[in-house]
């Protein structure tokens, strides 16, 4: 079976990638677009953001690129207005962007901290705040958010911002879906595992957990009950997925994407 999202148009917050490679948000805004999605790439590296567009494009679908920081107000309005003027809707709303950061309650900064809940729960709060009333005029809508199998589960990383925007991120969701489900609008959260990406790769807190990359990449493998970490692109069919008209039922659902992690005691 094959999920067709033609004639859809899709807002990709976080659609750039850290680093070389496949990151979550740019798997997932190509992975639309394959699906037959217009997609609008945001992300705070322009040049990253339109690197992504380019790929869509340059496989003959249409796409733009815009800068914009997910924590003001003033930057998600603006590609939410940029989205309906260029494209005329917006259909679905990919929450991608999020950050890791170490320390805990006593030694991480309070700027860190403050940081965390910014971009990784009201960067969600603000894109739900300006597209919800373009989906509800329209009676349909998917909102996929990406949380983290860290938001049920301690992974063993000294990390509590991270725990607990994502466990937020969680609860927005399914308020969302709730509140919004009797409108036409879905709204659920990806939670991956151990995922093999560049930021995991470039985050400098986690590889000093492990002391240098490569042994961070074995024992994240590891601890996989496959022996192996997932990649960009199952997170970003999970996506297309819960997008598609197939999963029309599918609201409020957190669903993990961690080859069964999620299932172990500890």
């Amino acid at each position: 079976m094959s999920f067709s999202l033609l004639d859809q148009v899709a807002l990709v917050f976080g659609a750039g990638s850290s680093g070389p490679g496949w990151g979550n948000g740019k798997a997932a805004a190509v992975a639309y677009a394959r699906a037959g999605a217009r997609v609008v790439c945001v992300d705070l590296n322009q040049a990253a953001a339109e690197e992504t567009a380019g790929i869509i494009g340059g496989e003959g679908m249409p796409a733009i690129a815009i800068r914009g920081d997910v924590s003001s107000e003033a930057d998600v309005s603006a590609a939410v207005s940029k989205t309906v003027s260029h494209f005329g809707k917006i259909d679905i709303l990919h929450n991608n962007t999020g950050i890791t950061l170490f320390g805990s309650p006593v030694e991480q900064p309070i700027e860190e901290w403050e940081r965390a809940m910014d971009v990784n729960v009201k960067s969600v709060f603000l894109a739900c705040r300006h597209v919800l009333p373009h989906m509800v005029a329209q009676g349909h809508g998917v909102i996929t958010n990406i949380s983290s199998i860290a938001s049920i589960r301690i992974a063993g990383y000294d990390m509590a911002s991270y725990y607990t925007s994502k466990a937020a991120v969680n609860q927005l969701t399914r308020a969302v879906a709730l509140q919004y489900a009797d409108k036409g609008i879905r709204s659920n959260a990806i939670l991956p595992g151990l995922m093999n990406t560049p930021l995991i790769q470039g985050n400098e807190g986690m590889k000093g957990h492990h002391g240098d990359l490569e042994k961070q990449l074995a024992e994240r493998d590891a601890m996989s009950p496959t022996g192996k970490m997932g990649d960009a692109w199952d997170v970003a069919h999970a996506a297309v997925f819960l997008a598609s008209p197939e999963a029309k039922y599918i609201n409020g659902v957190l669903l993990p994407v961690d080859g069964g992690l999620s299932c172990r005691a500890r």
